[in-house]
C-alpha cells in the first residue's frame, strides 16, 4: 500500500512549504501537523498561508492520532528537536519512516539514537527561497528534498517508498546514494550563506554579486571543505561551485532562515553552523577558522540584543 499517512512536527517555512503541496493531493486526515495542546490551539486560531492561499491543515496532539503514522517529518529548529522527539514517540512504530529537514549534520544521528537507525533516512532540503513572516509564507522556488540511505550506494525499500509518495504528492525530490556528502555540502552552504546574509543584513541578492559579502561567504565555505576531510568526507571546489550555482537560482529578494530569525529577533542557529565548525577545528587541533570565528562573534553579538 505504500505510505498512506504523514505527520509533520514543526510549522516553520519548510513544514508549510512541503505540507501545503502534499495537502493538495492527500485525502482529509492523511496529513497532520502534530504539536502540543497550546500550539494546536494557536495554529487553529491563526491559520497559515502559503503564497496567499489558506492552508487547511489538520492540527493534532499526538494523543488524538489513533495509530502510528507511515511517514514522520521533523521540520523544527534545532533547539526544538528534543521536545519534538517527545511529541513523536506515541505516533512512531516499527514501520514508521522518519525524515529530518533540520539544518546541520547531526539530527539524523540524534533521531536514530532514539527511534532506531533503521527508521531514519538522511535528507536535506535545498533550492527553496521561502520566507515566512508570522503565519504567512511566500516563495518563488519550492526547491526539493534530497534523501537516501545512510550507507553510500544503497537504495532501500524505505527510500523507494518515500520516492513513490513524493511522486504521488508532487514533491520535487532527488534520491542521492551518497547522502553524507550531500549533507556536508548543504552544511557548507548554510555555514556560508545563512551566516553571511545575517551579518550583512542582506538577502540572497547580497551574495549573488561580487563583493565583500560574497567573498566572506566563500571563505566560510572553504573552511568547511578543509574540516570535512578530517571527518572523512571529501568536498572539493567543484562541490563549492555546485552549491554556488544553487544559490544563483534563488529569488534575489529571498532570505535564508538565519537572516529571517535575526530580523524577527529570534535566537539564531549559530551554534549549529559556525559553532560546529569551530568545535571541529578544535577537535582536530587545527588553527581557528578565522572567517567562521568572525561570523560567530558577530552573530553572538546580534543574538545578545535579540528580544
Amino acid at each position: 500500500m505504500g505510505i498512506q499517512s504523514v505527520s509533520f512536527i514543526g510549522l516553520g517555512a519548510l513544514g508549510v512549504l512541503f505540507g501545503s503541496q502534499m495537502n493538495l493531493s492527500l485525502p482529509k486526515g492523511a496529513l497532520t501537523f502534530v504539536a502540543d495542546e497550546a500550539r494546536v490551539k494557536k495554529y487553529k486560531e491563526k491559520g497559515v498561508y502559503a503564497n496567499q492561499q489558506f492552508c487547511d491543515f489538520d492540527y493534532r496532539t499526538p494523543e488524538s492520532i489513533k495509530k502510528p503514522v507511515d511517514l514522520l517529518i521533523f521540520s523544527v529548529k534545532a533547539d526544538g528537536l528534543d521536545a519534538a522527539i517527545e511529541l513523536a514517540k506515541p505516533i512512531v512504530n516499527e514501520h514508521t519512516i522518519i525524515l529530518s529537514l533540520l539544518n546541520g549534520i547531526s539530527s539524523e544521528r540524534i533521531l536514530g539514537s532514539v527511534f532506531g537507525e533503521d527508521k531514519v533516512l538522511y535528507s536535506v532540503a535545498q533550492g527553496m527561497d521561502a520566507v515566512k513572516v508570522n503565519n504567512i509564507l511566500s516563495y518563488h522556488h519550492m526547491g526539493m528534498i534530497c534523501f537516501g540511505d545512510q550507507e553510500a550506494g544503497e537504495t532501500s525499500k524505505m527510500t523507494k517508498e518515500v520516492a513513490e509518495f513524493f511522486d504521488r504528492t508532487g514533491i520535487p525530490y532527488e534520491v542521492d546514494t551518497n547522502m553524507i556528502k550531500r549533507q556536508w555540502g548543504k552544511f557548507m552552504l548554510n555555514v556560508g550563506v545563512n551566516q553571511t546574509v545575517a551579518v550583512y543584513r542582506g538577502n540572497y541578492g547580497t551574495i549573488q554579486v561580487e563583493g565583500e559579502p560574497r567573498e566572506t561567504m566563500i571563505a566560510a565555505m572553504r573552511e568547511v571543505i578543509r574540516i570535512a576531510q578530517y571527518e572523512g568526507v571529501t568536498l572539493t571546489e567543484d562541490d563549492l561551485s555546485y552549491w554556488l550555482n544553487v544559490l544563483n537560482q534563488l529569488n534575489a529578494e529571498g532570505k535564508p532562515s538565519m537572516a529571517q530569525d535575526v530580523e524577527a529577533g529570534r535566537k539564531s542557529e549559530v551554534e549549529l553552523f559556525a559553532g560546529t565548525v569551530i568545535a571541529l577545528y578544535k577537535k582536530h587541533k587545527l588553527a581557528q577558522p578565522t572567517t567562521n570565528q568572525m561570523l560567530y562573534e558577530n552573530i553572538q553579538h546580534i543574538d545578545s540584543h535579540s528580544v
